[in-house]
């Protein structure tokens, strides 16, 4: 297991390598090191994954370093690398690995590329750190390290207004969730006496009933610890409250997108949830509120994807519900479920999001669906990819039933069915119902985003986009960002700020752009969409072979109930009656998912191929709620309302009345005139005449003995 120094550090010696060196040693040379050292992590990380599974492997703990020692507390630098760490590095390494070769291709034209590479393995290097820690502390390293990389990713191109905003805003919201999971580590020491993860879980049952003071009242010790620990989950999974940074985060470069919400970031929460679960199974209440919490992010992140038209923004909603689907599954119980999604929905999301960019980066940098249209036979590549992973995110495949004894299909139809079977097996009609209405809808905005993109008429001639290429094809000058500048992406940010509306609107209405999506122009304009090159689409040919057999090949040792529970070996809870439950559930329970599946792809087809017209009757008919879908529940209106204008109006206060008026106005500004009046009143004695020194020297006298006589 001494491999997994190398797997750990390897990342951080690029990134220092990479980024230090910067411009000195070139592009190329940043490029190869970084890739190198992540694709020889992955290919280091898979022998580890495997051993696991085949049971030859068992958990170790590999000392670096005494790190901390203050009183009670003694926390060493370990690397822990189990059945849970072992799932995760294998998710980390490919993902990462696979996205740096693609941005061989995306970034070709950026002159920042030594900075990006060094933050993509900045980047990566602190995931390992989160995945491998022995302890919260630890943990809590790694927890920041990520927020701290995704800062600097999302902000990439530092000089766009919107990328900035975007990164700070996914800082400070991260900040809220890294209280409260700052405040379950200081609790848990208090209770326990320890960091220690593995400490902690075996003494977690003993304190089940305990209660502990918290914010002047009794509760619960595991309840209120578990729930303050979610919070922090929360934050960095963006669940419904601390989702907003999500979305904004599509400022940084398709790449960061793929790498933030496939492999990293973002599924932090669920792994410290899956981690820490022998905690929340002994608090009920914790474990319906993380269930609720996912089921009402799942089905709110859904709903708004159905209206979104920027390709990466429908995507990026498309995490978010994905992640209710992680946490519905742990508040349950089926915590194996809950990692089994975290495995396949790495490969399906990344495909997406790196297709995605193909796409962009063959309409020239265009995001908006509304001007795509008829692309499958000019970049028939990325088309199969991204149907590939289209295919695996909405579950399509063959239930086992009639007689069917092996359940056969995508990715996603083996990890999203098992959640869903899972609610219903738990006992949770409710929630099971939920799941089943968000596989309908996410079949339908993942075959929506499929029409609207690959088949139709060309509509590129409406594209500002494309008429820029044309231009420049044409030898025609503008004033546009250029490549050199920004990237791929930078164009159509930089639009988006200047113009919010186009960011907010979606296309089915009537009223968007003065037209709906059938009413713009049609035709390519002169346009010729172009394949992406060969470092972009081998990714995307890898991952798509991911999307089609990760979960076939791998489910039976994430919940088969015999095959699990050896596999897992204690690291998680696993719940055996839950998966024989789950396998034992009715013949229609196990068919709602592909029958909502089969439902939002018919919905899809006909609005969007059979009567194209139908979205924007339906939107101008729905009005009030479509706009409350565009508006994302108004959620940022309504935290710019309560926290954004109060705290500027507060800064400006502290600003022009405590700063100005009086800290500068009695401090150095006043200090400044009381020697600048002493001095002009110096210089008036001070002139050199022997008189006024007399003058000066009697008045003196004449003090002194006035005093003497006075005694």
């Amino acid at each position: 297991m001494t491999s997994i120094l190398f797997i750990v550090f390897l990342p951080l010696l690029a990134a220092i390598v990479a980024g230090l060196g910067n411009k000195a040693i070139g592009c190329v040379p940043a490029k190869v090191i970084t890739t190198g050292a992540l694709f020889a992590s992955c290919l280091l990380s898979w022998p580890i994954f495997l051993g696991f599974l085949a049971g030859t492997n068992t958990a170790t703990v590999v000392p670096v370093l005494t790190w901390i020692v203050s009183g009670d507390m003694a926390v060493d630098w370990s690397l822990r690398v189990d059945q849970l760490t072992a799932i995760m590095l294998v998710v980390i390494t490919s993902v990462s690995a696979l996205v740096h070769l693609y941005s061989w291709g995306y970034m070709s034209e950026d002159p920042d590329q030594p900075r990006f590479f060094a933050y993509l393995s900045l980047f990566t290097f602190a995931m390992l750190m989160l995945v491998t820690a022995d302890t919260l502390v630890q943990m809590f390293f790694g927890w920041e390290g990520v927020g701290l990389a995704s800062y600097l990713l999302i902000g990439f191109w530092f000089r766009k207004p919107s990328a900035n905003a975007a990164a700070i805003k996914a800082f400070v919201v991260n900040r809220v969730g890294d209280l409260g999971f700052m405040l379950g580590i200081f609790g848990t020491f208090l209770v326990f006496g320890t960091v220690s993860i593995p400490a902690i879980l075996a003494a977690a049952p003993g304190m089940t009933g305990s209660t502990i003071g918290f914010l002047g009242m009794r509760v619960d010790t595991m309840t209120v610890l578990c729930l303050l620990l979610f919070v922090g989950a929360m934050g960095k999974s963006a669940q419904l409250g601390l989702h907003t940074w999500l979305p904004d985060a599509m400022e940084g470069p398709t790449p960061v997108s793929a790498l933030i919400h496939a492999a990293t970031m973002v599924t932090a929460g669920v792994f410290m949830v899956c981690r820490l679960s022998p905690m929340f199974e002994t608090s009920p209440a914790a474990l319906h509120v993380v269930m609720f919490v996912g089921a009402a992010t799942c089905l709110f992140a859904a709903t708004v994807g159905m209206v979104q038209t920027d390709i990466k923004r429908v995507i990026a909603y498309s995490t978010c519900s994905q992640l209710g689907y992680m946490f519905f599954a742990a508040g349950v119980g089926a915590y194996g479920a809950a990692m089994f999604h975290l495995f396949t929905h790495a490969f399906f999301k990344a495909l997406l999001f790196l297709g995605a960019g193909s796409v962009i980066h063959a309409m020239h940098h265009e995001q908006d669906m509304r001007y795509y249209g008829g692309l499958r036979k000019s970049i028939p590549l990325t088309f199969w990819g991204m149907m590939m992973g289209t295919l695996a995110i909405t579950g399509v495949g063959l239930p086992a039933v009639f007689g069917n004894p092996l359940g056969i299909g995508f990715a996603g139809f083996h990890s999203k069915d098992a959640i869903i079977e899972a609610g219903w097996a738990a006992g949770e009609p409710g929630v099971w119902f939920v799941g089943v209405l968000v596989a309908l809808i996410t079949s339908f905005y993942s075959w929506r985003l499929m029409f609207l993109t690959f088949w139709g008429k060309p509509r590129w001639a409406a594209s500002e986009h494309i008429q820029h290429a044309l231009h420049d094809a044409h030898g025609h000058g503008h004033d546009d960002h250029s490549h050199a500048d920004h990237g791929h992406d930078a164009h159509h940010a930089d639009e988006t700020h200047a113009n919010p509306a186009k960011a907010e609107d979606g296309g089915d209405h009537p009223s968007t752009h003065g037209a709906s999506q059938q009413d713009l122009p049609a035709g390519t304009g002169g346009y010729h969409p172009h394949e992406s090159p060969w470092p972009m689409l081998v990714p995307l040919i890898l991952l798509s072979i991911g999307a089609i057999a990760a979960g076939f090949v791998f489910h039976g040792y994430f919940i088969e109930p015999e095959a699990g529970e050896t596999f897992w070996k204690g690291d998680i809870a696993f719940r055996e009656h839950l998966m024989h439950a789950m396998h034992e559930v009715p013949t229609i329970i196990k068919l709602s998912a592909t029958i909502a599946m089969l439902l939002g792809l018919g919905t899809a087809w006909y609005a969007y191929i059979k009567a194209p017209r139908f979205p924007a009757a339906v939107a101008d008919q729905f009005r009030v709620l479509y706009r409350f879908l565009v508006h994302k529940y108004y959620f940022d209106e309504l935290y710019h309302l309560i926290f954004v204008r109060p705290a500027f109006a507060i800064g400006r206060l502290l600003w022009h009345r405590g700063d100005e008026q009086t800290i500068d106005r009695f401090g150095p500004n006043g200090s400044a005139w009381v020697v600048q009046l002493s001095s002009r009143l110096a210089g008036r004695l001070q002139n050199g005449y022997v008189y006024t020194y007399a003058f000066v020297m009697l008045i003196g006298l004449t003090a002194v003995v006035t005093w003497a006589i006075a005694q």
